[in-house]
């Protein structure tokens, strides 16, 4: 069973999905039969995550828990969102999609992002579609994708997109053509609130380039209107994935998850750091990296530089991979300038440092553009998306592959790299 090049060119809506190209496959990932149950089964611990990493925001900024947590957390946002945000209209506002970014490890998965406002749903519903109709069993089903979007989307509802991700309009029409019922794709910029059901695809930090952005999410508070994901920019921090392997916050997620979901989640969340460059007393350390200050991890050699400077949210650079710096690519002096740069950020827009998470060497079947076959050694970045309905129950829906080039550090959608949907070997 395959997939002819012709076939999946044929198969393309006009004019294509994306600015830019990527390479195909005849075939869609395979993955273990653990693997799949896994990522079945991830998307309530990681939706049960969101809404403690909320509760404690809430309970911070009320007093009730340390403020050092919503201070960091508001961190370089507007005064007016971080207010918004801790509204009692929006306690139950949550992201009705969550798409982690996952490396494909020797022995499981790593967690890198957590993202709330994702790309790619319109090529994973077209590849899970194309493949499907090709004979292939797809994780998440043939219109999975499809039927996950509708259901956070009323048939009258509207994608508001941004200039700023002018890339991904062509995928998100073809959606909004397939899914049906009246949708449609709008111009953030231009659009007017005129009581339709809303899916945002623009960032908060986008926010002034967006006119009608702050009505927006005042009128979502107030219950005027539904706008998913909700302004919560707290939620679209990376800050949250090294608050997680905050010592002092050990007990905190103790009580806030229940001991299963907080072990799923720290199973695949690689140790993080919040880069403050406040000193630490003589006798303290940085958890695991064991050592009294960041000036000495500027100074830590090749070796021990296995780690990833990311900015965190609430920033142009914080999406697409161009706000990551992977320590042992850079030479001395470049690591030891970002770093200090983070460092000098902290009171303006905060960074996090993460434990580098080398993905496995995999071989897969890629056409060239003549039709001919090659087998690209590669690594995956996998991206499950999960889609939770009115009724609270979170489902995955489908799963996107990348499949980047094996001297690649940072995995993303790229010329070289292959876009699959996955399946479950037999």
């Amino acid at each position: 069973m395959s997939l002819t090049l012709d076939q999946i060119r044929a198969a393309l809506p006009e004019g294509g999905l994306f600015e830019g190209n990527w390479q195909y496959s005849p075939e869609p990932l395979k993955l273990t039969k653990a693997e799949g149950r896994f990522l079945q089964s991830l998307g309530h611990p990681l939706a049960q995550f969101q809404r403690a990493c909320d509760d404690l925001y809430r309970r911070s900024a009320a007093g009730k828990m340390p403020g050092w947590i919503a201070e960091l957390l508001d961190t370089g946002k507007p005064a007016w969102m971080a207010d918004l945000q801790r509204e009692p209209g929006f306690r139950e506002a949550m992201p009705q999609v969550i798409r982690p970014d996952l490396i494909l490890m020797e022995d499981g998965f790593s967690l890198t992002e957590l993202d709330s406002v994702p790309g790619g749903i319109g090529i994973t519903a077209w590849l899970s579609r194309t493949y499907a109709d090709a004979g292939f069993d797809v994780l998440g089903g043939r219109d999975g994708m499809l039927a996950g979007f509708s259901s956070v989307l009323p048939e009258d509802g509207a994608i508001l997109i941004a200039e700023e991700a002018a890339d991904y309009r062509r995928e998100l029409e073809w959606l909004v053509r397939e899914s049906g019922g009246g949708r449609t794709v709008e111009s953030a910029e231009e659009y007017q609130p005129d009581g339709r059901a809303l899916y945002r695809f623009f960032e908060w930090f986008d926010w002034e380039s967006v006119p009608a952005a702050r009505r927006l999410a005042e009128m979502s508070a107030a219950g005027e209107i539904q706008l998913t994901p909700p302004c919560k920019p707290h939620l679209e921090d990376k800050l949250w994935l090294a608050l997680l392997w905050t010592p002092a916050l050990k007990t905190v997620w103790e009580k806030a998850l229940r001991g299963s979901h907080l072990t799923r989640v720290r199973d695949i969340v690689p140790h993080g750091w919040v880069v403050d460059p406040a000193p630490l007393p003589p006798q303290a350390a940085l958890p695991v990296l064991g050592v009294n200050s960041w000036e000495e991890v500027i100074a830590f050699s090749q070796k021990l530089r296995r780690l990833v400077l990311k900015i965190s949210g609430f920033h142009e650079t914080a999406w697409g991979s161009r706000g990551v710096h992977v320590g042992h690519d850079l030479s001395q002096a470049e690591w030891g300038e970002r770093l200090r740069t983070a460092m000098d950020d902290h009171g303006q827009q905060p960074w996090i440092m993460q434990s580098f998470s080398e993905g496995r060497l995999i071989e897969h079947p890629v056409y060239r553009e003549d039709g001919s076959v090659y087998q690209m050694k590669g690594r995956v970045r996998l991206c499950p998306y999960y889609f939770t309905d009115a009724n609270g129950v979170t489902t995955l829906a489908g799963a996107l592959a990348t499949l980047a080039p094996a001297d690649k550090k940072k995995i993303h959608g790229m010329r070289d790299a292959v876009l699959l949907p996955c399946c479950v070997a037999d």
